[in-house]
């Protein structure tokens, strides 16, 4: 089913666009052949790797085939939107109008050009974007204090160790207080992603770098994965908290499991017993991959609630279902409560849907002051 649905805009495509071209009918079926192999770009992903999410081609191959699946998207699309003019103009007293085959090769060409820029943007290592966030109890001693969220590296053969290489080598030169991970670093094994993932050892902050895992780790060997990580340097905030200090103050840092956890037989998603323990009074940071439970954590306490998982929508418009599956939050900050939510766009994304138009990727330097923030309902 998985498979059919992604097809069903290719069959689209092919019905609407390309058969009413006047060109030779081979040529039509061979163009036709291209677009239905391409369509079952995770078809061919599981059959390389045995999952949709690690597919085990060559980078340009996973290029390629992004690249194809997204003009096919994008294409139909654009089609469903001229058919619905069309149809509009029938409809209409003295209508008729029909699509001119011209129109058709030009929607062809802009979405193979708007895939290409859209693979490229996915691709690309993130340019930096500054966060301020307020926090009303935060102690002097934290006034300005900085941190990295990294999110969704989903490192694989599409974001290999050269790409992490140059993620580590811009963080470390912005030189924070503290780096965090919230989850998805990997899509494929151990075995596979080995060498992909060393260049995390070399990240850097005098604080630390701390992850949760997202719901890509239970997907692959997720006890593995979390001792790996930890044997790379990198602390693993797995329903539980770590406690930031500078003299007498603090900062409560804590991590939970993705909401997906319990479903792969590994321990729940748990906020009581990540909070457990924490300084009473100590403003809290937490690391929750998915945004959808941050009303919980607001009224659990938590000053600020950073989160990943849908990378920002990744294509303007789609962003607005991506939020409905996600209470509500897509990118960018939210005001939950006294709480401050904020969902980064991610620094990757998913190889099987490698696009990005309008939200773009991020390298997340968040800087906190004290002050006055407004609630919201």
């Amino acid at each position: 089913m998985f498979h059919l649905i992604f097809g069903l805009p290719c069959l689209y495509v092919v019905a609407r666009v390309l058969w009413p071209l006047p060109l030779p009918f081979a040529l039509k079926a061979c163009i036709a052949v291209l677009l239905l192999v391409a369509s079952q770009y995770h078809l061919w992903s599981r059959l390389s790797s045995g999952s949709v999410f690690s597919p085990e081609f060559p980078r340009a191959l996973i290029l390629l085939f992004n690249w194809a699946f997204g003009a096919i998207v994008l294409l139909a699309a654009m089609q469903v939107a001229l058919d619905v003019v069309a149809l509009a103009g029938r409809l209409a007293p003295g209508g008729g109008w029909a699509i001119p085959v011209g129109w058709r090769y030009a929607e062809a060409a802009l979405a193979m050009l708007l895939s290409a820029v859209a693979v490229q943007q996915a691709v690309r290592v993130p340019p930096l974007k500054d966060v301020t966030v307020t926090i009303e109890n935060l102690p002097p001693a934290f006034d300005g204090y900085t941190l990295l969220q990294l999110t969704d590296l989903h490192l694989s053969r599409l974001f290999p160790s050269d790409w992490a290489r140059e993620v580590v080598a811009r963080s470390n030169a912005l030189g924070t207080d503290l780096i965090v991970v919230t989850g998805d670093l990997i899509d494929g094994s151990l075995a596979a992603r080995r060498a992909d993932v060393e260049p995390l050892r070399d990240l850097r902050a005098s604080d630390g770098v701390w992850l949760i895992p997202g719901n890509h780790e239970y997907f692959f060997e997720y006890a593995a994965w979390m001792h790996h990580y930890a044997g790379l340097g990198l602390g693993v905030l797995a329903n539980r908290h770590t406690v930031l200090r500078r003299g007498d103050e603090a900062l409560v840092l804590a991590g939970v499991t993705d909401l997906s956890a319990a479903h792969s037989g590994q321990p729940a998603h748990d906020l009581d017993a990540a909070l457990a323990g924490a300084p009473v009074g100590a403003p809290i940071v937490l690391l929750d991959h998915q945004p959808r439970d941050a009303a919980r954590a607001a009224a659990k306490g938590v000053a600020l609630q950073l989160s990943g998982h849908t990378h920002g929508g990744m294509i303007a418009g789609l962003d607005r279902l991506v939020a409905r599956a996600n209470g509500g939050y897509v990118s960018g900050a939210y005001a939950v409560g006294g709480m401050t939510l904020y969902v980064n766009n991610g620094t990757a994304l998913w190889p099987g849907f490698a696009l990005r138009l309008g939200p773009w990727s991020e390298l997340t330097r968040i800087t906190l002051r004290a002050g006055v923030r407004p609630r919201a309902n």
